[in-house]
């Protein structure tokens, strides 16, 4: 034998072999390949190719047709704009996935990738090869993750409807106990501790604009009679008849408050004097439409104050009250100013 120094590396060149050595060579490949000879329309693919689909090597015709042919009706026009894109020049490889038919009727999903070889001289395509895999595996992951991710969005929504559902009654909920906190359980009207808040920034509103501001004090005559001789039941009946009667004559901007028992008061904001005085005595006759209580016909006295400059709620309060007992004072169902 020679020195081994001596001896040249062989060179080798695909474009020494035929067509025949390379598809042998192909044939050794675990992908699956193909071969497209577009000037004779002969497509050559290798062994792995067919059996990807199910099939036994060759059985196809070695056409374009045949492959178009399993392609997924579905997918066909998306795959025909990519291929079409790389043999116009416009994407420098082609790729895409899609699904192909098996020989048992079943779609599998495959990766196709190629590449145009040689030209003709007219600048169309003469040769291209390109390698055909599955991502079967590929695509059951990523359907079970959309479908993880579907059921989680899914899961997420309700959650979130529920939450809203909660957010809402919690909103009414919070809605009703405001309104219970402000409102009169029994009449249904504001209660001392409305009133308490509303007074003081009428006063302020007041001050601030030089309006004059003015209130009622009204008081149930004899309730306590009512109470002792019908029972405390007869008694609400008639605060909420007397009440009813009272709303007729609120306007727009009044507030109308149980002050306790059967004592009630009436803000009126930039009302003067002598308008209080007039809207007292209406509702003083209204009461004339209440049906007796057994032997009592219901009627009320009055007290009507205007705010003095500069005066405090306190101060407004306590002569409505002294206004109310001269009434009491003077022989009932009257208003003293």
């Amino acid at each position: 034998m020679g020195d081994a120094s001596n001896i040249e590396p062989v060179k080798f060149n695909v474009s020494d072999m035929n067509d025949s050595m390379l598809h042998t060579l192909l044939e050794l490949v675990s992908d699956g390949i193909w071969d497209w000879n577009a000037n004779t329309g002969f497509v050559y693919r290798n062994a792995r190719w067919y059996e990807m689909l199910g099939y036994s090597p060759h059985a196809l015709d070695n056409t374009v047709l045949a492959w178009e042919n399993v392609i997924h009706p579905e997918d066909y026009p998306r795959v025909m704009a990519r291929i079409d894109d790389h043999l116009s020049g416009r994407s420098p490889v082609y790729q895409v996935e899609y699904r192909c038919r098996t020989q048992d009727g079943s779609y599998v999903w495959i990766e196709d990738r190629g590449q145009v070889l040689v030209r003709n001289a007219d600048g169309s395509v003469a040769r291209m090869v390109g390698v055909h895999r599955s991502i079967e595996d590929k695509r059951r992951l990523v359907e079970e993750l959309e479908r993880r991710n579907h059921s989680l969005e899914a899961m997420i929504e309700e959650r979130t409807r529920e939450l809203s559902r909660v957010n809402q009654q919690l909103q009414l909920q919070l809605e009703e106990n405001r309104k219970l906190a402000h409102t009169d359980t029994l009449t249904d009207i504001a209660n001392r501790y409305r009133l308490e808040q509303v007074l003081p920034q009428a006063c302020e509103r007041a001050q601030r604009f030089r309006e004059p501001l003015s209130l009622i004090a009204m008081d149930v005559d004899d309730f306590k009679n009512i109470n002792d001789h019908y029972g405390h039941a007869l008694g609400d009946a008639a605060l909420v008849h007397v009440v009813e009667n009272i709303k007729r004559f609120v306007r727009e901007g009044d507030l109308l408050a149980r002050w306790g028992g059967d004592e009630f008061i009436m803000i009126l904001a930039n009302t003067p004097l002598a308008d209080a005085r007039t809207l007292a005595e209406a509702i003083r006759h209204g009461l004339a439409d209440l049906l007796p209580v057994g032997d009592f016909q219901v009627t009320m006295s009055f007290g009507v104050v205007q705010r003095f400059d500069e005066e405090q709620q306190t101060g407004l309060m306590a002569r409505a009250d002294q206004a109310l007992y001269r009434s009491k004072i003077a022989g009932k169902n009257v208003i003293s100013v």
